[in-house]
């Protein structure tokens, strides 16, 4: 319990073909864990599985599946396990957002983000942690946002799916704890990724961010690996049900 070698562990990150879901399992995979990393294009996960086996010497996965499915989220269990034996790290990483005014927003974007951020860590959940159980050992992270806890407008569906995940990590912890799983949500701020494009590049939405930054500038994805790393390993067993801010100082206003 001194080490933050993942060496023997199997790590499934989903949303792993892109974005902050990338980091995290190339991260996870260079601290020693094999990683089988999910995207619904079945192109961006094979490539994703590829580049992390290149740039870490790991052993890798890509499985294409749509995590909003619960027959293809069992099959995609299935297929981890069965390429790898078990899986010890679970990442609930994919995520999507849609920016409307709440007068605007209509039934099937808001289904479809609560669906994706806070369905879809349920389904895999479901799936993975009876193996969890079964090998005394796991490790759940799921990844929420600051917007989990403070709110900013034209963001309903996802400030409210973010929200309810923190409280689904909180009955995980609780639940699981005497089969020595662990569930922690991390909730990032404002990180330079791939969604967070529209409004990097909108000037004036950039600059309402930055003014609410003490740091002054976004964040940058492998700022978050650290964490990542540190929840997914031994070191973390006494940390469960936990929601962890990573904002550059936005919520501390």
């Amino acid at each position: 319990m001194t080490t933050l070698n993942l060496e023997g562990k199997v790590a499934l990150i989903t949303g792993g073909g892109q974005g902050l879901g990338l980091e995290f399992a190339r991260a996870l995979a260079n601290a020693g864990a094999k990683v089988a990393v999910t995207s619904r294009d079945p192109r961006k996960a094979r490539e994703s599985a590829d580049l992390i086996r290149e740039q870490t010497g790991q052993d890798t996965l890509g499985i294409a599946v749509d995590v909003t499915d619960s027959a293809q989220v069992a099959a995609m269990a299935e297929q981890a396990v069965g390429a790898f034996g078990r899986v010890d790290i679970l990442v609930n990483s994919a995520g999507i957002n849609v920016r409307k005014p709440i007068l605007e927003y209509d039934e099937a974007s808001w289904d479809l983000v609560q669906a994706t951020n806070l369905k879809a860590p349920f389904l895999c959940a479901k799936a993975i942690v009876p193996h969890m159980i079964k090998q005394r050992f796991g490790r759940i992270i799921n990844i929420s946002s600051m917007l989990g806890q403070v709110a900013l407008a034209e963001r309903s569906a996802y400030c409210s799916s973010k929200g309810g995940l923190i409280q689904l990590t909180k009955v995980m912890a609780l639940e699981w704890a005497e089969h020595n799983i662990t569930a922690n949500a991390v909730c990032p701020g404002p990180f330079a990724t791939e969604m967070n494009q529209v409004v990097i590049n909108n000037p004036e939405a950039n600059r309402f961010f930055l003014d609410h930054l003490p740091v002054k500038r976004w964040g940058k994805p492998e700022e978050l690996t650290g964490l990542i790393v540190y929840l997914a390993s031994e070191l973390s067993s006494f940390m469960t049900g936990s929601a962890v801010v990573i904002d550059g100082g936005w919520t501390a206003e």
